[in-house]
């Protein structure tokens, strides 16, 4: 039976060694019969936004860290965002994922204090059945979501807090260093 990931964290679960998805944390924005797409939650370009897009944004946009969201068309803009009270958020509770430009700039206009976004360029999709199969195979560990995990915390420490609450083999793993030779 399909169940939709939608809305959850996504972690490498120690079995993508090597890959682009090495450490990763996802977060699944759409996930049907069609297939699925996320977002690399901890992953920098290493630049700004102000360094990667040619406009009119506020500063408090053009100042933040661009994050690569996948492999897939890495000039392909998305954004999350999160407030107080988002009604039609499509992701989750209170986050929405937006991919225009004019979006983003209509949100920079307005004013909020409880506004979050985080922008990125590029995304991890999937084909009809292959996250599922994936899943299967027991690539990824799942997580829930919450807007604090995706929008507030360290991204160069979220896959190994999120590893270490998993407790267990998850923690020991989370306390690895990143290329075992070094071990």
């Amino acid at each position: 039976m399909f169940q939709s990931l939608k809305g959850q964290l996504l972690l490498d679960g120690g079995k993508l060694q090597g890959s682009f998805f090495h450490r990763t944390v996802l977060l699944i924005c759409q996930h049907d019969s069609e297939g699925a797409f996320g977002l690399v939650l901890n992953r920098s370009t290493g630049n700004k936004v102000g360094d990667a897009l040619v406009a009119d944004l506020p500063d408090s946009f053009k100042e933040q860290t661009l994050f690569l969201g996948g492999p897939v068309q890495p000039q392909a803009l998305s954004f999350l965002h999160t407030d107080s009270f988002l009604p039609d958020a499509n992701v989750m509770a209170n986050v929405n994922l937006e991919h225009s430009l004019d979006s983003l700039l209509e949100l920079g206009e307005s004013f909020s204090p409880t506004r979050q976004v985080k922008i990125f360029a590029g995304y991890a999709g999937w084909s009809p059945g292959q996250l599922d199969d994936e899943m299967r195979r027991e690539s990824w560990l799942t997580h829930e979501a919450t807007c604090d995990l995706v929008f507030s915390f360290p991204p160069d420490k979220l896959w190994r807090n999120i590893m270490r609450q998993k407790g267990g083999k998850y923690r020991l793993m989370s306390d690895a260093p990143e290329d075992l030779s070094w071990n």
